[in-house]
């Protein structure tokens, strides 16, 4: 416990940096065409960082967990190398398809806003190839258990980059904050990249990459499928006024904001001894672990979200209640935000459920259940859409988040009792 106040200590602070240079942003430009432009230029290099980088985190962190020194060092070197290579070739080729896909992720856009979210994407990419690098770097700090050390470095290269972005915006407008966004990854690359220890050059053939492949192929399929939920949500929020990207974009933030703070603090470290357990065929201590991680997700964020229900709006109006950010656009925010209960609730939780899975190899049947919840999900966002606007996108969201929610604690549960009973 004294390690994951530690970690949520720091992570709260990484999570308050980052929140304020969203919170910048907005209350200096306003929600409107800037900021929508801004928002809906990450959906599809966000897109490409889950699908791989979000995915190779879940599997290298139990692979690397249970090697050597030696081994973890050139293993290390191996999975950043690849990752760099792969995503710098990935940019390159959305680079130059802007123009075909663009226009796919935000058919509402005007001429002129679908122009600034192209020369904006062109600045995001290099923030996605650093991005795809510090998942993979703090993969290898996680796996060697040095949460704390992460966090701390990640607080110094976001206090960099929001420097930047209070020096800049004013001046260069909202292409600053793509700017300084790709400022504070650089710096967070160059301070983690020495903890990786002395330099390896690639070993292509290595058996942890045919291991991580393995492993991956489940996930990736699964992942390209669900994670276009931020493409749908753009998608049709680019339909209704203008500044609706940016209140639903602001309102997953705030949330996943949250969500970093609980995984850092209590679903990140728990994977790395479930993976020993299951090494060692304790799953008893397993399922205990899993049950009782479970248990404070729960009670965490039930309790966050009946504080918002309570006492959201003042909170709100407090935090961006000025600038030119109106009391239409700061109402809006907080029904979306209760819309968004499952969300907020479902995402941790899923995270332990889903983590206990990937400690003990499986990618399978977290990322089956991922795909079908997530059809279902599609249908209930678009009937949300036609119902209610931009809140019935949060209602569909919600709702296809419990779901996934409920099937996986299931899943899990048949897995467990058999492990149990055949030891």
């Amino acid at each position: 416990m004294k390690l994951a106040t530690k970690i949520a200590l720091l992570a709260g602070l990484n999570v308050l940096l980052a929140f304020a240079i969203n919170w910048y942003t907005m209350t200096t430009l306003g929600p409107g065409p800037e900021t929508d432009a801004l928002f809906a230029g990450l959906v599809i290099p966000n897109l490409m960082l889950a699908i791989f980088s979000g995915s190779l985190a879940n599997v290298l962190v139990p692979i690397l967990t249970v090697e050597k020194d030696f081994h973890f060092s050139k293993q290390a070197w191996n999975f950043f190398q690849l990752v760099g290579f792969f995503y710098t070739a990935l940019a390159i080729l959305l680079l130059f398809t802007e123009p075909v896909w663009v226009p796919l992720v935000v058919p509402g856009f005007d001429d002129a806003t679908k122009a600034l979210t192209i020369s904006l994407i062109q600045i995001q990419l290099i923030s996605m190839v650093g991005g795809a690098l510090i998942a993979t770097l703090t993969s290898v700090y996680h796996a060697s258990q040095r949460f704390i050390l992460v966090e701390f470095i990640t607080t110094i290269a976001t206090v960099i980059g929001l420097g930047l972005l209070i020096w800049g915006l004013p001046r260069f407008g909202v292409k600053a904050a793509a700017w300084s966004s790709v400022a504070k990854t650089l710096f967070q690359i160059l301070f983690l990249v020495p903890g990786m220890g002395a330099y390896a050059t690639p070993d292509w053939k290595d058996k942890s990459i045919k291991e991580s492949w393995r492993r991956l192929r489940p996930l990736i399929a699964g992942t390209i499928y669900m994670r276009t939920d931020q493409w749908v949500d753009t998608f049709l929020a680019s339909l209704a006024p203008a500044g609706s990207i940016s209140l639903l974009y602001i309102a997953r933030q705030i949330y996943s904001a949250g969500h970093q703070i609980l995984g850092k603090a209590i679903a990140n470290p728990t994977v790395p001894v479930l993976a020993k357990m299951a090494k060692q065929g304790e799953w008893k201590s397993y399922s205990g672990m899993t049950n009782n991680r479970i248990g404070w997700m729960f009670l965490l964020t039930a309790s966050a979200f009946l504080g918002l229900a309570l006492l959201g709006k003042p909170v709100l109006n407090l935090i961006f209640g000025h600038g030119r950010f109106d009391e239409s656009s700061l109402s809006l925010l907080w029904l979306i935000l209760l819309a968004l209960v499952g969300f907020w609730m479902g995402g941790p939780i899923g995270q332990i459920l889903a983590g206990s899975f990937y400690a003990k190899g499986n990618t399978v049947t977290p990322t089956k259940i991922g795909i079908f919840g997530f059809t279902i999900g599609i249908f209930l966002k678009l009937g949300g859409f036609y119902l209610w606007g931009i809140i019935g996108i949060a209602v569909g969201t919600s709702l296809y988040y419990f779901l996934n929610l409920i099937l996986l604690r299931y899943a899990l549960s048949l897995k467990l009792n058999k492990r149990m009973s055949d030891s």
